[in-house]
């Protein structure tokens, strides 16, 4: 599955565009990741627990998305766009959108 986050594909040319395709991950952290990431705000910087964390939503949110490209016939997504959002104190939602399109080569 080609991801791109352009309109176009270079070298491929979009024969049928089959729908928008969307990928969401609402993640959240235990109690223990809660803890960790406070005492590293004590100290400025990364919060490197909540880093791994926003990586996991954003590949489970990607992998969501290809999933319903995949349901649609497309073997291409184009135009992805990846937003992020609290929705609730502690929990943040990772979403991913993009058209669903079938490419070929030139």
């Amino acid at each position: 599955m080609i991801v791109v986050t352009t309109p176009t594909i270079p070298g491929y040319r979009i024969v049928e565009v089959k729908g928008i395709v969307t990928g969401i991950a609402p993640r959240t952290r235990g109690v223990g990741g809660k803890i960790l990431a406070s005492l590293e705000s004590l100290f400025g910087g990364e919060i490197s627990a909540f880093t791994s964390e926003m990586e996991k939503a954003r590949e489970e949110a990607i992998n969501r998305m290809i999933s319903k490209a995949k349901e649609l016939g497309a073997n291409a997504i184009v135009g992805v766009d990846i937003e992020t959002s609290e929705i609730f104190q502690g929990v943040v939602l990772v979403s991913a959108t993009g058209t669903a399109v079938v490419a070929e080569k030139e």
